[in-house]
């Protein structure tokens, strides 16, 4: 039986989003449990990228405290067995985060995919009479979450290089990975001009450019969206991530794996 939790999103528990206020942004932050954790797949390119084991999901407060992974398991049944009470129960959630921001003279920022990878966009909704009245919205159907909330701003970090139909109000940044059969995934995201996240393995050895592409550093918030497309994002190791031989974290200087010619 699925215990609904009273919320879904997180708002600024994580400690980059938090560096977001100073910016003028309040986030909130969908965490469900990463990879096939729950049993079930949130991240199609895991393995073939080889980060479900340094996943993010092992630097932050679920690597410590196993009620929170419980949580993140608990809120990924609820999305897959019971999908259009959750996509409501997302919605009322937004709705809150964006009048908690008006109170604080923020700008809400919401990012779903904080340890998963689902196309949103192609998940469509139907609001109800009661969540109408919640959330300040007509009922109906709708396209996607992103439809709903036209005024707000979305963004996630994603390893799929081919997500089509993406709305305007829903910022992308590719997440890079450097084992060989990945770097097809990787051509594809340089070639359709996008930003590019790359964790190298510490601060002083983010390199000038990458890739043939500029870096900017990451580090100081999680606000994605602001910054230009076709660059790349240097994040740096931290949690397990900073012992990682797998291919995820780049070390610097090392041999780049020449990036294959997108078809």
């Amino acid at each position: 039986m699925i215990r609904k939790p009273a919320h879904l999103l997180t708002v600024d528990q994580n400690a980059k989003t938090v560096k977001g206020q100073k910016l003028g942004y309040l986030t909130g932050i969908l965490y469900l449990a990463a990879a096939d954790i729950s049993g079930r797949n949130v991240c199609s390119m895991a393995e073939l990228a080889g980060c479900k084991a340094p996943c993010l999901v092992t630097s932050g407060m679920a690597g410590v405290f196993p009620s929170i992974m419980r949580a993140r398991i608990n809120k990924t049944n609820y999305f897959f067995e019971a999908r259009e009470e959750f996509m409501r129960h997302i919605s009322i959630d937004i709705a809150r985060l964006i009048r908690d921001a008006a109170k604080l003279e923020l700008t809400p920022l919401v990012r779903l995919n904080g340890t998963s990878d689902i196309k949103w966009e192609n998940i469509p909704l139907s609001i109800d009479s009661r969540t109408s009245k919640r959330i300040g919205k007509p009922e109906g159907e709708y396209a996607n979450i992103f439809a709903v909330f036209p005024e707000v701003q979305f963004y996630d970090y994603t390893k799929i290089a081919n997500r089509r139909d993406i709305p305007a109000n829903y910022d992308l940044t590719f997440s890079y990975s450097g084992l060989p059969s990945f770097q097809k995934y990787v051509a594809q995201a340089r070639d359709a001009g996008m930003r590019i996240a790359v964790v190298f393995r510490t601060a002083e050895s983010i390199p000038a450019s990458f890739l043939g592409l500029e870096c900017i550093g990451g580090d100081d918030s999680d606000v994605r969206h602001t910054e230009p497309q076709g660059v790349i994002v240097a994040l740096y190791a931290k949690g397990k991530a900073k012992t990682d031989m797998s291919g995820f974290v780049v070390d610097m200087p090392r041999r780049v794996i020449p990036l294959q010619v997108s078809q």
